[in-house]
């Protein structure tokens, strides 16, 4: 790293943190980052110094009560230990849940029980619950008595650009939705949403007002996570909303000759944030340290608002780690549980050639795992092919020039894939007015769109399942499968206006369905946000018919035998998410240990799935 970006990165100090005044504050960034630990330390700090401060969660995977050990409810409630601090809870899902009622509820009795299926599969998407909860929180805003109430008001989880993109389109408010011949799309709710047309407008409006409003990225130091700091800040900067702040969350440092975790572990760090994303270098950056404990309660929170405006290293800790001789027992106690994945890998073998699917959200290690599982099988003999629809997986540098000549490799390209798909829909679509297409092409950009156009590509790559081995990087959710199953979802989604289905397509979910030709693997970190995602996936995938072959649990320093004094008490902190992993949400389940090495060639991979390594 260059003294000018280490520069860049120490962080503020007291009086430059604290002059973040605006009347509200947005936090964003993805999940696993540590958004709601920062901005409750945000709100509680800014408290602390006599303001009146209102936090309020629109995460699905909230844990205010956690963080403030108290019972947070829907309306605002003070925190006893900070009376100037007030917190509540939105949840999104009970928001689209009631939503999804009032637009059902008059067709019960009416149609038959499987329109009604189709119609709240079609709005049981992210966009649905992103669009609800945005609707909560204007509500909030558009309340002028609350407002004036509090100095600052602390968001948790800001809306994306696309959601904002939305209601900046004036065909989001006319009946194009229903009744133009593209049907209904993932942007369905706006249509039911016109009462709160104003109040949408003015909320956008306040978020691009850089004097009212703050809005805070916060990553790790990790290349996934500031590749997706970087697109959230260049998607909200074309809306106007430019003041932004990026918080680097869990920065480590380790002296040199030491635990050779510790040491990679802090390399990697420097890597990532030697190559920043040009976007995110001209944004105000602060570096917030890696703490060995859990941020529970408002002494601990205290203390990390303090470590965030303090100079030190990033190794400190604010709580005493376990004996080495503890670390060390613990992490002979995972290998010993037998779940590896070299376990893994030999019963994946057993049952013969199948579809080995590796899901999650990003930044959890699914495309280095399903390579290593690849690269495994390959080497015993078998034919594989393995495919990714990540844009940034690097399949050919992770597997190094040595890979076994039974092993094929190709990628998905969303992005060309995407394409191909907007360009059918918008020529299926015929003649439109400028709104009716900007609609239509907004709707074209979102995640929804992404995944039913690389679907057909998916289909195509399963059918070689039949006599070899195929593993798949990254999978088509279940509410997607489900959307594809509904026949009248199809039409819309999918062949809109032609009503084409490839029939690798049709063949595709009852493959997926069966348990003898597929596996899939469900990867999550050992922390509290990556295993209730993953939940939250396995449930969506049970709802399509399909039951996960079982969880990994990657990068667990559980495992890994580090004695660095941080890392060992981090290390502590995953047996509550092992447990519930192995105890509550598998059937069966793997740990991989979080390794020193660069997980790059043939023997780092092998390594993976070979005790011997």
């Amino acid at each position: 790293m260059t003294a000018h970006q280490y520069a860049s990165l120490r962080p503020l100090p007291p009086h430059d943190w604290s002059a973040i005044r605006t009347h509200f504050l947005f936090f964003t960034g993805k999940g696993g980052v540590g958004k709601t630990s920062v901005a409750s330390a945000t709100a509680l700090r800014l408290a602390d110094e006599g303001r009146t401060v209102l936090l309020v969660s629109t995460d699905p995977a909230s844990n205010l009560d956690d963080v403030f050990a108290m019972v947070v409810g829907t309306s605002a409630t003070p925190v006893p230990a900070a009376p100037r601090l007030a917190v509540m809870n939105i949840d999104p899902e009970a928001a689209a849940a009631a939503y999804r009622e009032r637009m059902v509820g008059p067709y019960r009795g009416v149609l038959p029980p499987t329109a009604l299926r189709s119609m709240e599969e079609q709005l049981s998407g992210a966009c649905t619950v992103e669009i609800a909860a945005f609707n909560e929180f204007t509500s909030l805003l558009a309340e002028h008595d609350v407002v004036a109430r509090y100095n600052h008001i602390v968001f948790d989880t800001a809306p994306t650009g696309h959601t904002l993109r939305l209601l900046t389109l004036p065909s989001a408010w006319t009946e194009f939705m229903a009744t133009n011949s593209t049907g209904t799309s993932c942007l369905g709710p706006l249509a039911g949403l016109e009462a709160q047309r104003a109040q949408y407008a003015a909320t956008v409006q306040a978020l691009a007002d850089s004097a009212r409003t703050t809005l805070v990225l916060v990553s790790r130091p990790d290349e996934s996570a500031l590749r997706e700091a970087a697109r959230a800040s260049g998607e909200l900067s074309l809306l106007g909303i430019t003041n932004q702040r990026l918080i680097l969350n869990g920065v480590f440092t380790a002296p040199t000759g030491g635990d050779t975790v510790a040491e990679s572990l802090a390399e990697r760090q420097r890597a990532a944030m030697d190559g920043m994303p040009d976007a995110l270098r001209t944004v105000p950056t602060t570096a917030v340290p890696l703490v060995a404990t859990d941020l529970t309660g408002v002494p601990a929170l205290r203390a990390f608002a303090g470590l965030t405006n303090s100079t030190g290293s990033g190794d400190a800790t604010t709580a005493s780690a376990s004996s080495v001789d503890e670390r060390l027992a613990t992490s002979e106690q995972v290998s010993a549980n037998g779940f590896d994945l070299a376990d893994l890998v030999a019963s994946l073998e057993s049952a013969g050639h199948s579809v080995i699917m590796t899901m999650g959200k990003g930044g959890v290690g699914k495309t280095t795992l399903a390579t290593a599982i690849a690269f495994a099988l390959a080497e015993r003999g078998h034919t594989v092919h393995l495919t990714t629809t990540d844009p940034a997986a690097h399949l050919l540098e992770t597997l190094g020039a040595d890979r076994p000549a039974a092993l094929t490799v190709s990628r998905i390209d969303p992005v060309v894939e995407t394409a191909r798909y907007a360009n059918e829909m918008i020529a299926a679509a015929g003649v439109l007015d400028d709104e009716s297409r900007a609609l239509l092409e907004e709707d074209l950009r979102s995640p929804c769109t992404e995944e039913i156009a690389v679907f057909r590509a998916f289909a195509q790559v399963v059918d070689e399942a039949r006599g070899s081995f195929v593993v798949l990087d990254t999978a088509p959710t279940g509410h997607t499968l489900l959307l594809l199953d509904a026949a009248e979802s199809y039409h819309r989604e999918v062949a809109r206006s032609t009503g084409v289905v490839p029939e690798a397509v049709r063949a595709l979910l009852p493959r997926l369905r069966d348990p003898r030709f597929t596996r899939i693997l469900l990867v999550t970190l050992a922390e509290a946000t990556p295993v209730y995602e993953a939940g939250r996936l396995q449930d969506d995938l049970r709802r399509a018919g399909i039951e996960p072959y079982g969880w990994v649990v990657n990068a667990s320093l559980a495992a890994s035998g580090t004695t660095h004094p941080v890392l060992a008490a981090r290390a502590e902190l995953e047996w509550p998410q092992l447990r519930r992993v192995q105890e509550v949400l598998a059937t069966h389940s793997w740990v991989v240990p979080w390794r020193a090495n660069p997980l790059v060639g043939a023997e780092a991979l092998l390594a993976l799935s070979d005790h011997t390594r």
